[in-house]
């Protein structure tokens, strides 16, 4: 969709005009500038903080009544298998192809086409959630077969019996993705990120109930996969009251001849393709982790749940609030190019400002952190360890992965989906060969143990997301000029996170013999980290660490007013 456009019956105006190509349809001196909005983003990371809060207490619950080992693999196992339906047609590809279209016609003016472009969107969503929904549950033993086969038999049928369970709940977390396409566009972040706070409840209530009545860790699971179907709803339903509000109908529509809804789906291929590429990655290390032992799924599943929530406080709050404006962008090609390259400045900038550091506190203090959140009733310290190692492995890459995202998001917004998706099959082909590597022959050579080969499937996809954000980077110079990457911000920040890691490693290692708990070291840990690196950025006058300081301040003269 790069190069070709779609608009009118009549031709007078182009639905996303590439680069260099000027609307028709207003006068440019009509068109409001592109707007700085860190209110989109505080939102976004606002709901998102509030979600992924609730989805730690409901990873502490899980492992506190199943552990990480037999059935918790079995779970982590079967919510991933159903979660290719929510990614694939979820929020990423969504916000790829559906926001930049339904954005643009917002900004022309044309609500009425927008209304209807979403209404068709939400429709084929719908029937294509069912069939597949319905496809995964009658074909769960092949799926469970082949992306866990190392897995022996009873952990397997338990697999397959949750799988069945959870597929149509993942069907409604696809429309709940549409919801928040429809809201995003109209800036409306929060309800939208904060609505998995509802699905993250019902699992958390159906843990406790479930591990206070049952011993038997495989009917805990059980119960465990019914809430997450029952939070499905929840979180679907809760957006749709204001979704309604905003399209007026929720009536369906099949207008796939509609120019708007053409360029959605013109997006939606490449995009979709991109997006599965990535999910194959995650399902290749399930396959080659599920021959790695006894926990190490389950293992990898809880160092994701911590890796991902500087992804999505820092990366995903960023990118999403970024992808309507910067889609919204209108004018000739130095004009949208300058105005690109003015949003990526300051929104790429915040980014490594805050992931810089949360990878160094992944490899330094990751310890702590996974014990601090985890540790306790059936999950020991040796868990822990395990932990560590592999989200040490995943935080390699956690800068690229994060600053990639957002150079993916400017070219959804100049319609150009098909560069992010050549960058992410590189990426496939680099983690899913060095991945098996290090998982499978070079560990049976050298002799390391599991818990290391998992690190390898981590560390691979950490260099890969290096060599998928240089491409990006690349080929998105070529289309707006050079790319503002605050290069000089990320070295600094590095070396203020590394003192900070040694000062965070120090305060750990202090704390230890003072306490047989392990939160009081942890939080320790933590807080000298975050001090350190703060007042080392702040002295170093570095904007984003005032900017940071001044609005906690503000926060603290609030509550204490009160």
């Amino acid at each position: 969709m790069a190069e070709e456009n779609s608009g009118t019956t009549n031709g007078e105006v182009t639905l996303l005009p590439p680069v260099g190509k000027p609307m028709t349809m207003r006068r440019m001196a009509d068109v409001p500038a592109p707007r700085r909005r860190l209110g989109g983003a505080v939102a976004v990371g606002a709901g998102i903080l509030l979600s992924r809060l609730s989805g730690l207490v409901r990873a502490r619950v899980f492992t506190h009544y199943i552990g990480q080992k037999g059935a918790a693999d079995a779970f982590a196992s079967a919510l991933r298998i159903p979660n290719l339906l929510q990614n694939l047609f979820g929020e990423g590809v969504l916000s790829a192809s559906f926001i930049p279209v339904y954005a643009r016609l917002r900004a022309e003016g044309r609500d009425d086409d927008a209304v209807r472009v979403a209404r068709a969107v939400g429709t084929l969503l719908g029937l294509i959630a069912t069939v597949i929904a319905a496809a995964g549950v009658i074909w769960a033993r092949p799926l469970v077969e082949v992306l866990a086969p190392g897995f022996d038999a009873d952990k397997t049928e338990l697999t397959i019996s949750l799988v069945r369970i959870l597929f149509p709940g993942v069907a409604l977390l696809v429309m709940s993705a549409w919801c928040l396409g429809v809201l995003n566009s109209h800036r409306k972040f929060f309800l939208s990120y904060v609505s998995p706070v509802l699905w993250n409840a019902a699992l958390i209530v159906t843990a406790i109930v479930a591990g206070r009545r049952f011993t038997s860790k495989a009917e805990i699971v059980v119960w465990l996969a019914w809430g997450a179907v029952i939070g499905s709803a929840a979180q679907f339903l809760v957006q749709l009251p204001t979704v309604i509000a905003i399209l007026r109908t929720l009536r369906p529509s099949l207008a796939v001849g509609d120019p708007g809804v053409r360029s959605t789906l013109r997006a939606f291929v490449p995009v979709l393709l991109g997006r599965g590429s990535v999910q194959l990655s995650g399902y290749i290390d399930q396959v080659l982790a599920s021959y790695l032992g006894d926990g190490i799924v389950s293992a990898m599943a809880n160092a994701q749940i911590l890796y991902l929530l500087p992804v999505s406080l820092f990366g995903m709050a960023v990118s999403a609030a970024e992808l309507p404006e910067m889609a919204s962008v209108t004018g000739d090609e130095t004009a949208r190019a300058a105005a690109l390259q003015q949003r990526l400045r300051s929104a790429l900038r915040r980014v490594v400002f805050l992931v810089v550091p949360s990878a160094v506190a992944f490899i330094a203090i990751g310890g702590p952190i996974v014990s601090l959140v985890f540790q306790g009733g059936q999950f020991t310290a040796a868990d822990a360890q395990v932990d560590w190692i592999i989200l040490a492995g995943s935080a390699l890459g956690l800068s690229a992965g994060t600053q990639g995202r957002l150079l993916g998001s400017a070219f959804y917004a100049l319609g150009d989906p098909t560069k992010p998706l050549h960058a992410a099959l590189v990426r496939v082909a680099i983690t899913g060969v060095t991945g098996y590597v290090f998982a499978l022959p070079l560990r049976e050579a050298l002799g390391y143990s599991n818990m290391w080969g998992a690190f390898g499937l981590t560390a691979s996809a950490g260099f890969a997301a290096w060599v998928e954000f240089l491409l990006l980077r690349r080929w998105l110079a070529r289309r707006i000029g050079a790319v503002p990457i605050p290069t000089r911000l990320g070295i600094g920040a590095l070396g203020a996170a590394l003192v900070a890691g040694g000062a965070g490693y120090a305060a750990n290692y202090v704390f230890a013999p003072m306490s047989s708990h392990v939160w009081p070291r942890a939080i320790a840990a933590i807080a000298a980290f975050g001090i350190v690196y703060l007042a080392i950025m702040t002295i170093a006058k570095v904007p984003e660490a005032a900017a940071f300081t001044g609005r906690f301040t503000r926060l603290a003269k609030r509550f204490t007013r009160r």
